[in-house]
This record gives structure tokens, sequence and C-alpha cells, in this order.
């Protein structure tokens, strides 16, 4: 048999009678590169690579020096945003040069416009980095290159209506109460100095509910989980965006290791869901899910302390 046969469409193919090898020197593989051997060889003097594609999902356009940049300039727009936040509050009065970092941390935890609305702007410039360098660089959108796309009714590995996904994030957020009902966050993480501020809390679960899934899930299962996937492959990319997500959210509990346990394994599950479904509205909705029902449950008991009597109870 002639190992280069597939090849006759070619116009540039040389005549078959020069092509004909001994059975003994055939090649090893049974695919071929593709057109020309010649040519492709002339082209392309190393061996010729037969790893499958990436699968349909993991198709990105970016590569790892966009990723780099992208994370130095989380960096630094994070520290900008807050510093221009903390110099507005110095020129109105309501902070001073000479606060100590813990009177500085108090400030911040008690203001929802320093701590909710300077997190609410870096996030729509992070985002704004995508749209614009996906444009500019790539000449593609933020929604096709982030997978932002409807369920597909074909793709058998996953549910294909929303209200599915909300559901699991519902039975998600049961799963981790009771699994951390005996971790006890300390007294003075981040989040239970919110939670001390009706004013704060609130504003803090309306970011959590209405903004923190769309961004979160367009930068971890949009950007960096196929990021990972094209290099590490899926599982391990699973579990290493998942332990990210995990570790983003350690100081805002004080490091209860339980609690930062909890949420890896929440990050991971969100991750194989986006995974299995192959767009990130199937985590998006989980996460809105799951947040739902925390934000629900630290309303309910806030309305018990304040009119019931009632202390409340740490996460």
């Amino acid at each position: 048999m002639n190992p280069f046969d597939d090849n006759s469409q070619n116009p540039s193919a040389l005549p078959e009678s020069h092509l004909s090898a001994p059975a003994a020197f055939a090649p090893a593989f049974s695919e071929i590169p593709p057109g020309d051997p010649f040519t492709y060889g002339a082209q392309h003097p190393q061996p010729y690579h037969f790893a499958p594609p990436a699968p349909g999902d993991l198709q990105i356009p970016w590569s790892w020096g966009h990723f780099i940049c992208t994370v130095l300039f989380a960096v630094v727009s994070l520290i900008f945003v807050q510093g221009a936040f903390t110099a507005y509050y110095i020129a109105t009065k309501k902070l001073t040069q000479h606060m100590s970092k813990e009177q500085f941390q108090q400030f911040a935890l008690s203001t929802p416009a320093f701590a909710v609305g300077s997190m609410v702007v870096w996030y729509a410039i992070l985002l704004l980095f995508l749209v614009i360098t996906f444009r500019a660089l790539y000449n593609n959108s933020f929604w096709t290159a982030l997978r932002w796309r409807k369920f597909d009714p074909q793709n058998k590995k996953a549910p294909s209506h929303a209200w599915q996904y909300i559901l699991l994030g519902f039975a998600l957020s049961f799963v981790v109460l009771i699994a951390t009902a005996r971790s006890k966050t300390p007294d003075h993480a981040p989040i239970q100095e919110i939670m001390k501020n009706p004013r704060m809390a609130f504003a803090f679960m309306g970011m959590a509910v209405l903004i923190a899934p769309f961004v979160e899930e367009t930068i971890f299962r949009g950007y960096l989980y196929p990021t990972f996937a094209r290099w590490f492959g899926v599982w391990s990319s699973i579990l290493l965006t998942g332990t990210l997500f995990g570790l983003m959210h350690g100081a805002q509990l004080g490091w209860a290791w339980p609690n930062v346990l909890a949420l890896t394994g929440v990050g991971i599950v969100f991750t194989f869901i986006r995974s299995r479904a192959e767009t990130v509205l199937a985590s998006y909705l989980m996460h809105l899910g799951y947040n739902s029902v925390l934000a629900f449950f630290f309303t309910i008991a806030f309305l018990l302390s304040k009119f019931g009597k009632l202390p409340v109870p740490h996460s």
C-alpha cells in the first residue's frame, strides 16, 4: 500500500510512481502529514506531531504571553484602584495619612463604597482589558473567546437546562454548610467584620449574588481553566483552577482551613461542570445558585438577630 495515497487530491503531490516504496520502509505511524510531505518537511523540519487536537471548548486564541500580561495588569490595576479610593477619602478628610494599619482595615471593612466599590471598579477594568486585548490582538469577541455560549442540546455529558445548574448550586451550598458546620471562622476574619455592619453586609451579599459569579466564572472558568488545560491536561487544570479559587478566598475567611478547603472543593466542582458542559454559562448558573443560598441564610440570620434577639451565627 502506498503510504501517500491519501494525498492524491493534492495537485502539488508527485506522481504515484515516484512515491512508491517497499513495505519495509513504510512509516511506523498510520497517519501522514497534511499535503505534500516534501514541502511539509521543508517548512517544518521538526518531527510531525500526532497529538490529538484540543477539544473545541479549549481552542483559545491567547497564549502564555497574554496570560502573564493579564496577571501583571490585574495586580497593577488593583493597586491603582485601591490607591485612588484611598486618595479620595484622604482628600475628603474621611481618612488621615497617619492611620495605623488596623484603623485603615477597620475603615475599609465598614465602608461599603470603599470595600465593595473598589472591587466592582477593579472587576470592570479587568474585564475591559480582556475585551480590548481580545479584539485588538486576536480579532475575537469577549464572549466567544471565553466560551460564554448557550447550552448544546447534543452534548450528553451535562444537563442542558439552566434550572438544573441552579438547583445543583443550591445542593452544593447545603453540602458545604453541613461540612463546615463545626468550623468557626476567626473573629478577626474580614468576613466576620463585614457581617457586623448591616450596610456592609447587604452590600457584600449584593455583590456576591449580582457581580461575583459573573466575574469569577469569567476569570477562573473562562480564562484560567482553558489556559492551564492546553498545557497541563483537563483533569490537572480542573484541580489547579479549583485550588486557586479556594486560595483566593483564604484571606477573606481568615485562613480557616476547613472553610478554605471547602471552597477549593467548590471551585473544583464548578470547573468540572464547566468542562462537561463546555460553556461558562453552566458554572455561572451553578455559582449563582450557590451564592444565592448563602445570601439567603445570611439575611435570615440578620433578621433573627435584629428582631428575634438571636446572635448572628458564625460561618
